[in-house]
C-alpha cells in the first residue's frame, strides 16, 4: 500500500476552498482537509509531505500540442530570438558550423523583424553553402528553405515559392519529404516534449498528428512508448487529421491505430493556414498584401462528407481553421452534413475545431447550434494581439480588435479547452491562464478560475473521458495534479470590483496564484500517483 500525506500548503479543491492537506492512497485521493486533521491523521503508514506553503491543484491538460515537433525545438535551431534577417542568417551560419547534415530551425517571425525583410535565397544559402535548410515560421505554415534543398525536391518557382520562402500546399509537401526522412528522431524527440510538459505541470496531453506533420508510423510508436511508459510521462491523447469520405472508412481508420488513445479523425485537418503567414482564409484581403485572402485545402463538400461520416461512426472529428472565411468554410460543412445525417448526429459526435480565433455573433451561433467545442490558444493573442502587433499588421486594427473571443464563446454557451499549440507558443500553462485575464479585447477577456477550468476539466470533458472525476482534487478521484511555488493567492477576474473582495477567504472560493508579474513554477507533477516530475526537494 502507497499512503502519501501532502500537509502545510493550499490544495485548489471544490471539495474545500480551505483545504491545506491532501492524502493520496494508491493514485488516488483519499482525503482532503486542514492542517489540524493532517496531524490528527497522520501515522506510521503515511509518508509526510511538507508543501512548506505551496499550491497543489489538477494538473493541465495541453489541449493541442505537436510532441515532435517541440522536442526537435527543443533540441534544435530555436529562431524566436531573432529580431532581424542578419540575426537568422548568423544563426544559421552558427549551426552549420556546430552540426552536420540538414539544418533545421523554428520560431522566426518576421513582423518582429526590423524592416520587416526576410533573408534572400542567396543569403540563405551563403550561411551555410554546402547544406540543406529547413526554417520553419513560427506558426509552421511556411518556411524558408535553401536552394539545395529546393532542387533536390524539384521545387519551382510559384506563388507559394518565392526567393526562399516556401508556404500553402508546397509548405506542407516539403514538410512531409523532409520529416518522413527522420523517424529515427521521432521518439528521441516526443519524449524529450513529454519531459518539457512534465516538468511545466502537464499529466495530459492531446497530440494533434497528421501524414504532414510527422507521419503515422511515428503516431502509432508514440502511443506504444506512451502504454508502455504510463507511470512515468503525461498521459497522451490524439487525434489523427486524414479526411473521410464514409461511415466505413472512418470507423476503419480509427480501428487500424488499434488504439484508445486515438480519440478522432482530425485535430490539424487544415481548412486554412495561418494569419502570420497570410494563409488563413479571409473574406476581405490582407491589410498589408492587397489581393491576398489566404489559402483553402478543403472544399465544404470534403468538409462535409468527412463529418457526416465521422458522425454516423460516432467519432469525434476537428479542423484547423482561423479565419473568418475559413470559418464560413467550416459551418457551410456542419450545416451540410447535419441535412445528411441530421442534427442530433452531428451534436452528439463533440466535434470542435482548432485555433478558431476570428469569429463574429452568427459563427458562434452556428457553432452553439452544431454542439462545438472551440479548442483555442491565448497564448497567440499574448504574442501578436498588442497594438503594431502581428494581428494589426495583417488585418488592420478593425479586425484585429475582436480576435481570440473567449469570454464571448463562454458566454454564448460553447464550450473552450485551451492548449499551447507548441512549439508556436511556449509550454507555460500560467502564462495561459494570465494571457486569458489580459486578451487584448476587453470583451473576451475571463476570469483566471475561468481560464484554469478550461485549461484543465474541460479538457478531459471534451475528449468524452467517462470519469466525471477528471481534472479534478476531491476524494475518489484520480490523484493527478501538481505543485507550485505560488507565493501569493487571489480569486483573479478581468474586473478589479470583483478580485478587491473576493480575494478574502471567507468569500469560500478556491484561490488561484496572483498572475502579475511572473508566473508560479512547477515543482512537482504526478500521474495516478506516480511522480512524472520533481523539484519539491523535501519529504
Amino acid at each position: 500500500m502507497s499512503l502519501e500525506l501532502y500537509r502545510n500548503g493550499s490544495v485548489y479543491s471544490p471539495a474545500d476552498p480551505f483545504a491545506t492537506a491532501m492524502l493520496v492512497e494508491n493514485g488516488t485521493v483519499a482525503w482532503i482537509g486542514t492542517e489540524a486533521a493532517a496531524g490528527a491523521l497522520l501515522d506510521a503508514r503515511m509518508t509526510e509531505i511538507d508543501l512548506q506553503g505551496a499550491l497543489m491543484t489538477p494538473a493541465f491538460v495541453d489541449s493541442h500540442v505537436h510532441l515532435g515537433s517541440l522536442g526537435a525545438t527543443l533540441k534544435g535551431l530555436d529562431l524566436s530570438e531573432s529580431t532581424s534577417a542578419t540575426a537568422l542568417l548568423d544563426a544559421v551560419a552558427a549551426a552549420a558550423g556546430a552540426t552536420t547534415g540538414l539544418i533545421v530551425g523554428t520560431g522566426w517571425d518576421e513582423s518582429r523583424f526590423a524592416g520587416g525583410a526576410l533573408p534572400t535565397a542567396a543569403e540563405l544559402q551563403a550561411a551555410a553553402p554546402d547544406r540543406e535548410i529547413y526554417l520553419s515560421r513560427v506558426d509552421v505554415h511556411s518556411a524558408l528553405i535553401s536552394a539545395k534543398l529546393a532542387q533536390r525536391l524539384g521545387l519551382n518557382e510559384s506563388p507559394e515559392y518565392t526567393d526562399a520562402l516556401v508556404k500553402g500546399r508546397i509548405h506542407t509537401q516539403v514538410r512531409t519529404a523532409i520529416f518522413s526522412e527522420a523517424q529515427q528522431t521521432g521518439a528521441e524527440n516526443s519524449d524529450l516534449a513529454l519531459s518539457h510538459l512534465a516538468a511545466n505541470g502537464y499529466a495530459t496531453v492531446v497530440e494533434m498528428a497528421s501524414p504532414g506533420i510527422s507521419g503515422r508510423s511515428d503516431l502509432e510508436a508514440l502511443l506504444a512508448r506512451s502504454e508502455a511508459q504510463k507511470a512515468s510521462t503525461p498521459e497522451v491523447f490524439a487525434f489523427w487529421a486524414e479526411a473521410v469520405a464514409s461511415e466505413s472508412a472512418a470507423r476503419e481508420m480509427l480501428t487500424s491505430f488499434n488504439s484508445h488513445a486515438v480519440v478522432g479523425l482530425g485535430g490539424d485537418l487544415n481548412i486554412d493556414g495561418s494569419i502570420g503567414s497570410r494563409t488563413a482564409l479571409l473574406r476581405a484581403d490582407y491589410s498589408d498584401a492587397v489581393g491576398e485572402r489566404g489559402t483553402s485545402y478543403l472544399s465544404v463538400e470534403q468538409i462535409s462528407a468527412h463529418i457526416a461520416a465521422c458522425s454516423l461512426a460516432g467519432i469525434q472529428t476537428s479542423f484547423h481553421v482561423i479565419g473568418d472565411a475559413g470559418l464560413d468554410l467550416a459551418l457551410a460543412g456542419f450545416a451540410k452534413a447535419a441535412e445528411e445525417v441530421g442534427l442530433a448526429k452531428v451534436q452528439a459526435g463533440r466535434h470542435r475545431l482548432e485555433h478558431v480565433e476570428m469569429v463574429d455573433d452568427a459563427a458562434r451561433e452556428q457553432m452553439l447550434r452544431f454542439a462545438l467545442t472551440a479548442s483555442m490558444q491565448p497564448a497567440f493573442d499574448a504574442a501578436w494581439g498588442s497594438t503594431g502587433g502581428l494581428y494589426e499588421q495583417r488585418l488592420g486594427a478593425n479586425r484585429a480588435a475582436s480576435m481570440n473571443g473567449i469570454g464571448q464563446f463562454l458566454s454564448a454557451g460553447v464550450p473552450v479547452v485551451i492548449g499551447s499549440d507548441a512549439p508556436v507558443t511556449k509550454v507555460n500553462p500560467w502564462a495561459a491562464v494570465k494571457a486569458c485575464l489580459e486578451l487584448s479585447d476587453p470583451s473576451a477577456r475571463i476570469s483566471a478560475r475561468a481560464a484554469f477550468m478550461a485549461h484543465t476539466r474541460s479538457g478531459f470533458r471534451a475528449l468524452g473521458v467517462p470519469n466525471p472525476l477528471a481534472g479534478q482534487l476531491v476524494t475518489g478521484a484520480e490523484a493527478t495534479f501538481a505543485i507550485w511555488d505560488a507565493a501569493e493567492l487571489s480569486v483573479q477576474t478581468p474586473d478589479l470590483r470583483v478580485s478587491s473582495w473576493s480575494t478574502d477567504a471567507r468569500a469560500g472560493t478556491p484561490m488561484l496564484p496572483v498572475l502579475e508579474d511572473e508566473v508560479p513554477n512547477c515543482l512537482r507533477t504526478v500521474r495516478a500517483g506516480e511522480v512524472l516530475f520533481d523539484a519539491l526537494g523535501v519529504a
